[in-house]
């Protein structure tokens, strides 16, 4: 016991020194690297490099966010323009997709700067990335359908469109999903990829269909004249009409009954209350002319009854 103990007092003494040297190494390496001229000298060069690097990126993220934004602006001065809402989102998506394109150039280019070998490292986020996408197919697909769709300006938040069965207005458009609300208060997010068919009510005017059933033996002329004089004002009441309706004539007969057609060129996807509206009109010079008629019968029924007696 009294042998063994020099024995490990002698280790650890041996230890000590050896820990000591190697920090005195280190230490004269330090102050080595330090005071050699070459050291500073590639310090600054390789600085000088960095910052030029890092400042070049920013400027060409700054130029190419001008040249964005003057495309943008451009194609919203152009005879097709754009929701401001859609235009806005285009602008951020592509500005997203510069900057980090750019900053990771930014980065690789930094890491050469200090001899790191980018092949090991690339081939890393190659395999990553193949990883990534083949375990999710369905999202790639979601995503890149999204940006086409933001893209080619199919259809944009507020707007009425029709995917598959279900129809409603946009409420978001999304990178992964389009989030519809119909007019019965259901809320529908549908996957970007599984949207193959739109079709969007809100892009260019739309036409009011309307049919007003007359008596066989009523003059036509007479009715379609009633219908022109009480639909010439509806422009200046409702300002979801955009021109004046037209009675275009008889569309269907039969022995008791004719069919007269209205169309009227309204709002995007306001057809419905338009319709409503147009037969409302008709409907009272309808009664108007029934309540006048009602009144012509018993006047004249009273003057034969005075002359009678």
């Amino acid at each position: 016991m009294l042998q063994a103990e020099p024995a490990e007092t002698n280790m650890m003494e041996q230890n000590i020194e050896q820990t000591v040297s190697i920090f005195q190494k280190w230490q004269h390496q330090i102050i080595d690297w330090i005071t050699d001229p070459s050291t500073w000298e590639w310090l600054i060069i390789k600085s000088i490099r960095i910052v030029l690097i890092i400042l070049i990126s920013r400027i060409a993220i700054k130029v190419l966010f001008r040249m964005i934004d003057r495309a943008m602006n451009k194609k919203g001065r152009g005879n097709l323009t754009l929701n401001p809402r859609r235009l806005l989102t285009i602008v951020k998506l592509l500005k997203n997709v510069t900057s980090l394109t750019l900053n990771f150039t930014m980065i690789m280019f930094i890491l050469m700067e200090f001899n790191v070998n980018l092949a090991p490292l690339l081939a890393g986020a190659g395999v990553v990335t193949f990883a990534i996408g083949f375990g999710s197919q369905s999202l790639v697909k979601d995503v890149m359908t999204g940006f086409f769709i933001i893209f080619e300006d199919q259809f944009a938040v507020g707007d009425v469109i029709k995917v598959g069965q279900f129809q409603g207005t946009v409420e978001m458009i999304g990178l992964r999903s389009t989030r519809i609300h119909s007019w019965t208060g259901e809320i529908h997010i549908i996957p970007n990829g599984s949207i193959t068919d739109v079709t969007n009510y809100s892009i260019s005017n739309s036409l009011a269909v309307v049919d007003v059933v007359i008596a066989a033996d009523e003059d036509v002329d007479a009715a379609v004249e009633r219908m022109e004089k009480i639909l010439a004002a509806l422009p200046e009441r409702e300002p979801n009409v955009i021109r004046q309706p037209q009675v275009l004539g008889i569309q269907t007969m039969t022995r008791t009954e004719t069919t007269i057609r209205i169309i009227a060129e309204c709002k995007p996807f306001t057809q419905a209350q338009v319709s409503r509206l147009i037969n409302l009109e008709v409907r009272k010079s309808q009664h108007r002319k029934e309540e006048e008629a009602a009144a012509i019968e018993n006047y004249e029924g009273k003057g034969i009854s005075t002359n009678g007696t």
